[in-house]
């Protein structure tokens, strides 16, 4: 054998050995990125618990994804939120089922050999979170009990558990959530409404994301349909294009008005076609109680800012649509509580007229909001013979909420990523339904290396 071919030549075993650990490396990667296809839906009045720092909505589409809980799997539906910490289910005690299919909306955990309730002594009952109206508890059993406040005024209550959640092809064991036995019961047949709980995505120690210990997340939010994706874990892909960064905010010192578990970001402006508004930065920059934050919310519909800031922005909006738009002119309508500046369109015209774009500026990033985006058509309101829509940005002061919020609606046609180890988010204008047929077009769900 001549020393110049020794490398081409290797032992067959030796072979077998290394495409073996080569295959077992990709598919251990390949299990922890997964891509969910995300769906709206349109969540009933008083269906979400609402935590103290929560926004109260009469209409609300959320968007949801479908994943398993259980041992054997079951499916649920849950609304995807990274406003909140704690995930939850709709759980349902019945033991007469003896089909073991359980319906949405509700997980049955007597049919999970994988299901352990959390004891009342454990640490994880202590874990303080914002998402308790009241702190977690002893139940008769000695187990860790909690209550979540409705929209509604009403109130579910369950305990804290640990369960065995499926992601596409990868399952996830011992993960904390709230089993809820709720009162609440839909009478809607339809399907927006079988949703079995929620996802809670923000950087808490019990969310989803710090449970699975993911270096990033990523979703894309479709103009089109409403529909798009949601990817859990490193993605690094070429055609999504390159992202503009914005620093996360942290703070070690706790402040009153300041949610530390919410993906916040440092507001520098507002440009209306362009023009950069007149506002003054400490009207964008949190006081010395931490009221004023600037937080990405999947869990709000909308975008809220704080009045001073809104009123600049919707004077100016309405100046660039004189004469485009025609205003309604109702000062007692006021839609979802904040949202004051409305139009009448005639109900036979097919297109909105061309209106001027709104971008957010924040420290090294800009979200451009343009088109359908910027109004909303009220559901079911007619004013002679015109629908009215009304302006997607609301004040939150209208809310009682001190802090701007930026809601899913805006956040349509954009990448938008979560670096959890670079403490950074990435933004990146996109085609999403064009995103989402590339990562989920072969027809299932799965590990993003199985996509091609």
């Amino acid at each position: 054998m001549r020393p110049e071919t020794t490398h081409t030549i290797l032992n067959p075993c030796l072979k077998h050995l290394i495409l073996l650990i080569l295959q077992t490396f990709l598919s251990t990667s390949e299990a922890k990125i997964q891509a969910l296809p995300l769906k709206s839906q349109v969540i009933p009045s008083g269906y979400l618990p609402r935590p103290p720092n929560k926004l109260r909505f009469h209409h609300n589409v959320s968007l949801t994804v479908s994943i398993t809980a259980g041992t054997p799997p079951q499916n649920v539906t849950m609304v995807i939120d990274t406003g909140s910490e704690l995930s939850w289910l709709h759980c349902t005690n019945n033991t007469t089922n003896t089909t073991r299919v359980i319906p949405d909306p509700f997980f049955n955990p007597n049919h999970s050999s994988s299901y352990s309730p959390i004891s009342c002594s454990s640490s994880t009952c202590t874990t303080r979170t914002r998402d308790f109206p009241i702190p977690a508890s002893c139940d008769s059993n000695n187990l860790c009990h909690a209550t979540l406040s409705y929209a509604d005024a009403s109130s579910s209550e369950g305990n804290l558990a640990s369960e065995t959640f499926g992601f596409g092809s990868s399952v996830d064991p011992g993960i904390v959530f709230g089993c809820m036995n709720s009162s609440y019961t839909t009478t809607n047949s339809d399907s927006d409404s079988n949703t079995t709980g929620l996802m809670g995505l923000n950087l808490g120690s019990l969310s989803f994301v710090s449970q699975l210990k993911l270096p990033k997340f990523s979703y894309c939010i479709s103009g089109y349909d409403f529909s798009g994706v949601l990817l859990l874990g490193e993605t690094n892909f070429s055609w999504v294009g390159s992202l503009n960064y914005t620093p996360l905010v942290q703070l070690s010192t706790p402040l009153p008005y300041f949610d530390r578990s919410a993906y916040t970001v440092r507001f520098k402006g507002i440009k209306v076609s362009d023009r950069l508004l007149n506002i003054s930065g400490t009207d964008l920059t949190p006081d010395h109680t931490g009221a004023g934050q600037t937080m990405f919310d999947l869990g709000t519909q909308f975008t809220f800012l704080l009045g001073p800031v809104y009123s600049v922005l919707r004077d100016e909006f309405l100046r660039q649509t004189n004469g485009t738009l025609r205003v309604l002119d109702d000062p007692n309508f006021v839609f979802q509580t904040a949202m004051d500046l409305c139009y009448r369109v005639p109900e036979n015209q097919t297109r909105i007229p061309e209106l001027p774009s709104v971008s957010l500026v924040f420290d090294g990033a800009e979200m451009r909001v343009s088109g359908a985006q910027l109004l909303y058509r009220v559901p079911g309101l007619v004013r002679g013979n015109d629908s009215v829509y009304c302006f997607t940005f609301g004040n939150s002061d209208l809310l009682g909420v001190e802090a701007f919020i930026i809601g899913h609606h805006q956040q349509q046609n954009m990448w938008m990523e979560f670096d959890l180890v670079k403490h950074r988010m990435g933004l990146a204008h996109a085609r999403c339904d064009l995103v989402g047929q590339k990562l989920l077009g072969v027809g299932s769900v799965g590990p993003l290396g199985s996509l091609g």
